[in-house]
């Protein structure tokens, strides 16, 4: 990842996925124009007949319900009634990997607070559960206003701030 800096307050970084363009501002928070969310299973990559709002999955047994988005990085974003004893771990670890997921993918486990407010716990593919994810934020927030959950201004809190 290289940085190049444009200006005092702007940076453009280079992904995987392409260039970003970071934004400071007085207040010391950093905006990221993350481009336009793909829906199209063969984008995310998804093993899924056709583009859904809503896909089903069964793990350990137990079908499971999420939505689907690549930011740049695939992510499958659940819905939970509290983040605290939602299962990160063991499905987190059981849905990135889950055959429907080639490439693997992000876990969110979003718990909606209210439509301009949610909680998320992100386990990541490859990793585990991480504190903080830029993508997956956006990812939850995507899915939440597809799923008519979620306002357009939404704040997220993740454990490691947010």
């Amino acid at each position: 990842m290289i940085k190049k800096c444009l200006t005092k307050t702007k940076y453009r970084v280079d992904t995987d996925s392409g260039q970003l363009l970071l934004r400071f501002d007085e207040n010391g928070l950093i905006t990221v124009n993350m481009g336009i969310p793909r829906h199209q299973p063969s984008a995310i990559p998804l093993l899924a007949e056709q583009e859904s709002q809503i896909y089903k999955v069964a793990v350990n047994g137990i079908e499971r319900t999420f939505g689907a988005v690549s930011m740049g990085n695939p992510h499958a974003v659940i819905q939970v009634n509290d983040v605290k004893t939602a299962p990160v771990a063991e499905l987190g670890q059981a849905l990135e990997s889950h055959a429907v997921f080639p490439e693997r993918a992000n876990i969110g486990f979003m718990q909606v607070i209210d439509r301009n407010h949610i909680k998320l716990r992100v386990y990541e593919r490859g990793a585990a559960e991480t504190l903080a994810c830029g993508s997956g934020a956006c990812a939850a927030v995507v899915i939440g206003i597809e799923q008519n959950l979620l306002d357009h201004e939404v704040c997220v809190e993740l454990p490691g701030g947010g």
